[in-house]
């Protein structure tokens, strides 16, 4: 059966712009690489809910960040097999496109994008390079994949390695037929894309923002609404997700250290940050069991890993 070596998680960037949404006003171009990415992450879900119900004897690799030769490309899904290692560039692109030569159009606008097989090529290319190492018979091979069934393309090459929605069941069932042993070569390939794999992403971009300007209080983990207290715990009344004091200052003093690196993390300061949580020393409890505390000159703060 397949093996999930990587699963996709939630890239910091993610976590931050969806907190940074609820916390403030995010300008027009922000805001549309927030829709965009979550967009994109709904696509990459739905490939891995396809892959992960694989038979074979497969690797699959999820959301990985590689750098040769001083470039460094993503691949949203790989797949290793016995013969083959598959890349995928997944869209979640909705409407009608056209793809005219080497140019990728939105209609009816005629709004030229960035071409999807030029990244899909280079990501194969580096690949391949990277691999060198270890002198292996295996094919690379990328696909660039579109999951949304609302999705059409037109004029695209009969040859191209696109695969459309209707095709993606009948390509993934066709690769699971293929028999597939993996040896100890395909397990050292597999942990040294994951060793090589780059945590932070450097095509990260945030917007700016200031801990005075933005809105202070405990977000709802589903949701992303502000929760209100009711008595030893905290409510949404948005989704009606509800949680322990203790979870949701955990929760918080995590995001405030993600989205302020260099803030000290004090009692004081998680109290400001939850706005709906009066009690200090349930605060100080809280951060004092979970949460390493460092004695400084004036107060104790405390050393979170986000």
């Amino acid at each position: 059966m397949a093996i999930i070596l990587k699963s996709r998680a939630l890239a910091n960037e993610m976590i931050a712009l969806r907190s940074l949404k609820s916390r403030m006003t995010l300008l027009q171009h922000d805001n549309k690489r927030y829709m965009n990415m979550e967009k994109g992450l709904e696509g990459e879900l739905r490939f891995d809910q396809l892959t992960e119900g694989m038979k074979n004897d497969v690797y699959l690799i999820n959301d990985l960040c590689l750098e040769f030769n001083h470039s460094v490309f993503q691949i949203d899904a790989l797949l290793i097999s016995e013969k083959k290692i598959l890349i995928f560039e997944i869209k979640n692109y909705e409407g009608d496109y056209v793809l005219d030569k080497e140019t990728f159009r939105i209609l009816p606008s005629k709004q030229e994008i960035l071409n999807p097989l030029h990244q899909l090529n280079r990501s194969v290319t580096l690949l391949r390079s990277l691999l060198n190492k270890f002198n292996t018979q295996l094919s690379v091979e990328g696909y660039l994949t579109f999951v949304n069934p609302q999705f059409t393309l037109y004029q695209a090459e009969v040859n191209a390695p696109i695969i459309f929605p209707s095709q993606l069941n009948r390509f993934l069932e066709k690769i699971d037929q293929i028999p597939s042993t993996l040896n100890k070569q395909h397990r050292q390939i597999a942990e040294y894309l994951l060793e090589k794999h780059l945590p932070n992403s450097p095509y990260a971009r945030m917007p700016s923002y200031q801990f005075q300007h933005l809105q202070k209080g405990v977000l709802c983990s589903l949701c992303y609404s502000f929760m209100v207290k009711k008595a030893r715990k905290v409510f949404c009344e948005k989704c009606g997700f509800d949680e322990s004091l203790e979870s949701s200052i955990m929760r918080s003093a995590k995001e405030l250290t993600l989205l302020f690196p260099d803030q000290k993390i004090t009692t004081s300061i998680i109290h400001q940050w939850c706005g709906i949580i009066d009690s200090h020393k349930a605060i100080r409890r809280v951060l004092l069991h979970n949460f390493k505390p460092v004695s400084g000159k004036k107060q104790r703060h405390y050393i979170i890993n986000p």
